[in-house]
């Protein structure tokens, strides 16, 4: 490995200072090299060759394009710039120098007569300012981020760490040595760059070229689940779902009658069973195929699926307890990750089933042969249980260690259930008792008349109050007119600097990063997320003998949440990823300006509807207006004709 002479003269591969007769200096960077320590193919064959001779380093820059962080070009146009520089005649030395400088700090731009391409560039890649490299400068190829949070190009870093060094090039703070021997790419990092360089071929971003998504009509699926030919996998692992075979909107609250079934006629009834969740889907009980919950936070929960999911879930037939979702770590290859790793919170589909709490709506109940642990559950495949309403909702600590949000689901069906003999649905029960009540918070109760209740001159449940209108209509072709019925929505195109922001996201909250750490692993996490996270636990642990002497202190092993590796030193003193907060941070003061332009033009929209509104309505009165005045007109010229006509009758009579 060839490398150059330190500041004081001195070769950093022999550590002995060279004579004047055994130093070369770079061209480009003005570098001193000591000749006998570099490698025969980078030696100049002849002395008049020595004045245009160029360092291994420049060479790799010259033929390895890097990009950079404030213009358009690669290593290869920095390089030609350097070069113009040195062959102007008309600079003195001192120019060329202060020239050079202010090239490699990026203050000066590389003139490659595409301006209007470098500006378009720039636009995108200004936020990463103060993100380059500490060794290059350049935007890092390949990002490694120290702990004290300094980001390098992996070939830099790893160039570094091989001169001997252990500390960070930047700030000098002690690295730690398994990330010095195993450096990891910054992958979050690295995605945010390419998608800013994408920017500029115009791919993925608005007015580039547009995606093509494939896409099947309900009436051209299959009668049942099928699997594409790109899904290789055995069954239904990546199968795609069959034709959906009633009529109704994948909003639709409360049981599905026979008139939304075009197909047998009679509805879906209890206790009709399917064998997997994807045919389950088709008939419209539940459906989603994997989610246990379907709703919208802001609409309420349609159907729910007992699978068997969460431990604390209990099944007692007409009344059973729900826990809602979220609270595990599903990134990287753990999608099916069972262990609680943060609280859940009343958010998403758990604000969707606290909703349908406080408002009463019926939720369609599935459960699955998956439920091993109750006895309500069927024996194969899914089957539908009826109508339940939820009574309460809270939020308790679940069997391990952190809090989950619990429903109370009561049945409300018209028809009886699968496993009673009864002739009759249900009646309304009194509430059981549920004993975990005494330690919840936020406990939520509906304090307004449901709007699915019973009806006692009817001797039915129904609805009490008009069911919420659907969002999504069902798509299905109606005999009138032969339209599909659905509705044009205008899709929000985001803009490339919305979806940089997307990609810094905490792998715990899955939020926009706040104070963001970088583990020595190459994870980010909010500070508070990640200290949440350990809170109450010691760096060290006591221990003591049977006979009660006292053992020499443990380190306790804290594990990253998204791998296995030990960050308790990490987590002693964490730092602040400086140079990405204020990448967030100028995102976000981007996306702000773009909301308050995009609010001020469609004020402006909405003055020039109304002033032409204003123009019709004007234009629309002086059309009655004319109308009245050629009726008017009329009307007199008749009665001047019916007047002359009696004249002259008058006159032969006479």
């Amino acid at each position: 490995m060839a490398l150059p002479c330190d500041s004081d003269g001195i070769c950093m591969f022999c550590k002995t200072k060279p004579t004047i007769l055994e130093t070369l200096i770079c061209n480009t960077c003005i570098t001193p090299w000591h000749v006998p320590c570099l490698p025969v193919n980078h030696r100049p064959l002849n002395m008049p060759d020595a004045g245009k001779w160029v360092c291994p380093d420049c060479l790799i820059m010259s033929t390895e394009p890097v990009t950079g962080s404030n213009h358009g070009g690669g290593g290869g146009s920095l390089m030609a710039a350097v070069r113009v520089i040195q062959l102007d005649a008309t600079l003195s030395d001192e120019e060329k120098d202060k020239k050079r400088q202010e090239l490699l700090i990026g203050s000066l731009k590389v003139n490659d007569g595409n301006c209007a391409e470098g500006d378009a560039v720039n636009s995108v890649l200004d936020v990463f300012d103060g993100s380059e490299c500490s060794i290059c400068m350049q935007l890092p190829e390949r990002p490694v981020t120290t702990p004290c949070g300094h980001n390098f190009c992996l070939r830099c870093f790893e160039k570094w760490i091989s001169q001997g060094s252990g500390k960070c090039a930047n700030c000098r703070c002690l690295l730690p040595p398994k990330m010095a021997k195993n450096p990891r790419i910054n992958s979050q990092l690295a995605i945010a760059i390419r998608m800013a360089k994408m920017a500029r071929s115009g791919c993925d971003v608005p007015g580039g070229p547009p995606k093509v998504y494939q896409f099947i009509h309900n009436q051209d699926r299959p009668d049942s689940a099928f699997t594409t030919e790109r899904a290789k996998k055995p069954g239904l692992a990546n199968a795609c779902s069959g034709k959906i075979l009633v009529t109704v909107p994948q909003d639709h609250f409360g049981p599905i009658p026979a008139e939304n079934d075009p197909t047998r006629n009679r509805g879906v009834l209890v206790g009709d069973t399917w064998m997997n969740r994807m045919a389950c889907r088709q008939w419209g009980a539940h459906f989603p195929h994997v989610s246990g919950i379907c709703g919208q936070s802001t609409f309420g929960a349609q159907s729910v699926a007992l699978s068997g999911g969460y431990v604390d879930d209990e099944d007692h037939g007409e009344w059973f307890l729900y826990t809602g979702s979220g609270g595990r770590d599903l990134s990287g290859n753990k999608r099916t990750n069972k262990n609680q790793s943060f609280d859940q919170k009343f958010e998403n589909m758990n604000e969707a089933l606290r909703l349908s709490c406080l408002k009463g709506y019926p939720v369609r109940v599935v459960r699955s042969s998956k439920e091993k642990r109750s006895a309500y559950a069927p024996d194969e495949g899914v089957r539908y249980d009826g109508i339940y309403r939820i009574e309460k909702c809270w939020r308790k600590v679940g069997k391990q260690g952190c809090k989950v949000c619990r429903y109370l689901f009561v049945r409300c069906d018209n028809e009886p259930a699968p496993w009673t003999s009864d002739d009759c649905g249900d009646r309304p029960r009194p509430l059981p008792k549920i004993k975990e009540l005494k330690g919840a918070v936020d406990l939520a109760e509906r304090k307004e008349a449901p709007s699915w209740d019973y009806d006692e001159e009817k001797g039915c449940w129904l609805w009490k109050r008009p069911p919420p209108e659907s969002r999504k209509l069902a798509g299905t072709v109606s005999p009138a007119n032969g339209n599909t019925g659905k509705v044009k929505r205008k899709l929000k195109t985001a803009s490339v600097k919305e979806k940089l922001l997307k990609e810094f996201a905490c792998q715990i909250c899955r939020k926009v990063l706040a104070n963001p750490l970088t583990t020595p692993c190459a994870h980010n996490f909010c500070k508070a997320c990640l200290e949440g996270v350990f809170s109450g636990q010691s760096f060290v642990r006591e221990r003591a003998c049977r006979s009660g002497r006292s053992l020499r202190t443990q380190k306790n092993i804290m594990k990253c949440p998204s791998c296995q590796n030990d960050i308790a030193e990490f987590l002693q003193n964490p730092q602040v990823n400086r140079p990405m907060m204020g990448i967030i941070e100028a995102l976000q003061r981007e996306a702000e300006e773009m909301e308050e332009k995009c609010s001020e033009s469609s004020g402006k929209n909405d003055e020039n509807e109304k002033n032409v509104s204003e123009v019709s309505e004007q234009c629309d009165s002086s059309e009655e207006v004319l109308e009245e005045i050629k009726d008017n007109n009329m009307n007199r010229a008749n009665k001047f004709r019916k007047c002359d006509k009696g004249a002259s009758v008058e006159n032969e009579e006479e």
